[in-house]
């Protein structure tokens, strides 16, 4: 999960796994998987970000488990 702030402010977590696409028109649209678009204040790069740090959380905690 990633955390990102809604244009009212709302902050809510998001299944970063679901995430089609993201793309700025001028404001940030995340498009999940299930066609559902969420508009937020983050930034692309904010965004790619924060799903690139997530996957590292959870593909380090896997080769732990294994190691």
């Amino acid at each position: 999960m990633i955390k990102v702030t809604k244009m009212g402010g709302d902050r809510i977590a998001i299944n970063a796994r679901l995430i089609e696409s993201v793309q700025s028109t001028p404001d940030t649209v995340i498009t999940l998987t299930t066609g559902k678009k969420i508009l937020v204040t983050d930034s692309v790069d904010e965004i790619i970000s924060k799903v690139i740090d997530y996957q590292q959380r959870v593909y380090s905690s896997l080769r732990i488990e294994k190691g």
